[in-house]
């Protein structure tokens, strides 16, 4: 058995699923500032959620986050889209390898897809505008990968078994 499975999980709600990741969408719309930095918290739940519930949450359902972050943000039509699009194609392709492991060494696995659909995101916007938004957008990817842990803890608690057993059952 995996690692960390030593609990077993009830079915996720998925009432529960869409809801944190609208209440992500909010978090990302909330007027925080224009930080470069700032971790996205779409993304993050998106990847969540592609990696527990990849048949429930797929690439269709980041293509549809990243319109709404494109259109709420005023950018290029597709550039979020495209970005979670790839986020999502990351995350369910390693999915199966990314659970054996423990939450941060998940966190070190994560990191590099979280680069590569930052990096993606700045490639359409150099070519779409020429702004460049500063070096601490370097630091969205390690912000987005030290939070995993917390938002893996989080968003799996409405799934946690009681820890009474019951001694007719066998599980």
């Amino acid at each position: 058995m995996p690692r960390g499975a030593d609990q077993l999980l009830l079915p996720v709600n998925p009432l529960f699923l869409w809801f944190s990741l609208f209440a992500a969408l909010v978090l990302n719309m909330l007027p925080l500032g224009r930080v470069a930095a700032m971790p996205d918290f779409v993304a993050l739940v998106l990847v969540f959620w592609n990696v527990h519930q990849p048949r429930r949450v797929g690439i269709g359902a980041a293509f549809f986050f990243g319109l709404l972050m494109d259109v709420h943000q005023g950018a290029v039509l597709g550039q979020h889209a495209e970005a979670y699009t790839l986020l999502s194609f990351l995350a369910i392709t390693m999915h199966r390898r990314l659970l054996w492991y423990g939450l941060a060494e998940q966190a070190l696995q994560i990191l590099p897809v979280f680069i590569v659909a930052h990096a993606a995101s700045l490639v359409v916007r150099l070519l779409s505008s020429g702004s460049f938004p500063g070096w601490p957008m370097l630091l969205a990817p390690v912000f987005e990968a030290l939070l995993w842990p917390g938002i893996s803890w989080m968003l799996l608690a409405p799934q946690r078994r009681a820890p009474d057993r019951d001694e007719n059952r066998p599980l």
